[in-house]
């Protein structure tokens, strides 16, 4: 179901209008720089998941001087259409206006692959949570409305903190729907890890021939009496005006044969970021009936030709894969598949 057939950009990027067809299995696409390749993969994560792979906030994927931008697709047999500006947003599914995001979000899964993904093991935590959030909210339905519960009882609480003289009696207000939502996604964000270990580091010995053990663990911004904590912490926040336990301080621990991936070479950094993607496509592949569309941004030229190869043997074999690429010469056999020339 979660195939994508067609995708049509209005005002979108680079695009004013642009449509395009996508195959089962494997589609190269293919041009120069700065043509609009990985816009596409945008679209097309923005089509089923609501948000950019690459960005925050959408009205930065907004056509400079335009109000709004749509994007309209076919996944399997269901038509998604959504229209996005910073006065509204418009969901319709098979042409029905939506009132929620449930049904829609249902229809696919996306996961991305990118050369910033070598962040996600030099860079901050936030990174890596952004990592897990996005994986987490296609694994289980109700994580997205946790976490976004979480975000808003955050930005209240953080917003009171900062003024002169906090007043403790409406910050803690915000503590109960803090506590009770920021429960719910560290069970969620615990359980992910340890669902991704054995696929992540199946995913990694195949990209690299097994040369290193990978080791994922998640560590938590608070103890396990969260509600607690947040009173114990009432000093240091008022000091730092800001929330200092919480979800929005977890992180996820990379390590290779023991030892802190930060300290690996470039090499297996960036084999280290894309196992942990493959890991994720490989085990939502594992839960539903249809495997996830995979989207790979320009990553094979970061590869040398070994591992290129190795990578594109292990994905997912019945996952549509949208690749782009400068030029099709790293390939070592035909492969088939539709190629979309851009530029």
């Amino acid at each position: 179901m979660g195939v994508v057939s067609a995708l049509k950009l209005r005002h979108f990027r680079c695009f004013d209008a642009h449509e395009v067809q996508f195959e089962p299995g494997l589609n190269f696409i293919v041009g120069p720089n700065a043509q609009g390749k990985t816009s596409l993969l945008e679209g097309v994560c923005i089509l089923l998941r609501l948000q950019s792979p690459r960005v925050s906030r959408l009205p930065y994927v907004v056509q400079h001087g335009r109000r709004g931008f749509a994007v309209d697709g076919y996944a399997g047999n269901r038509h998604l259409q959504f229209y996005f500006s910073r006065e509204r947003k418009k969901l319709m599914l098979d042409g029905v206006e939506q009132r929620d995001a449930t049904e829609y979000l249902a229809v696919g899964r996306v996961v991305y692959f990118s050369n910033s993904d070598i962040e996600l093991v030099r860079g901050g935590a936030e990174g890596r949570r952004r990592f897990l959030d996005f994986l987490a909210s296609q694994r289980d339905a109700t994580y997205r409305n946790a976490l976004r519960s979480y975000e808003r009882a955050l930005r209240s609480r953080n917003l009171l903190l900062k003024s002169p003289a906090p007043r403790w009696r409406e910050i803690a207000a915000f503590d109960e729907p803090l506590v009770a939502s920021g429960e719910r996604i560290r069970t969620a964000r615990e359980r992910l890890v340890e669902e991704l270990q054995p696929a992540a580091a199946a995913a990694h010995q195949a990209i690299s021939g097994g040369r290193e053990l990978l080791a994922l663990r998640y560590r938590p911004g608070c103890g396990p009496d969260f509600c607690g904590e947040l009173k114990a912490a009432r000093s240091e926040d008022a000091r730092l005006r800001q929330s200092t336990r919480g979800p929005h301080r977890d992180d996820l621990e990379l390590d290779l044969d023991g030892r802190g991936a930060e300290f690996g070479s470039e090499g297996q950094q960036r084999t280290l970021a894309l196992a942990l993607r493959l890991g994720g496509a490989n085990l939502l592949a594992a839960h539903f009936e249809d495997p996830p569309v995979l989207l790979l941004d320009d990553v094979f030229g970061e590869l040398d030709p070994g591992r290129r190869n190795a990578l594109l043997g292990a994905l997912p074999g019945g996952a549509q894969k949208l690749i782009t690429t400068t030029h099709l010469g790293w390939l070592e056999a035909e492969s088939g598949g539709r190629t979309v020339r851009m530029g």
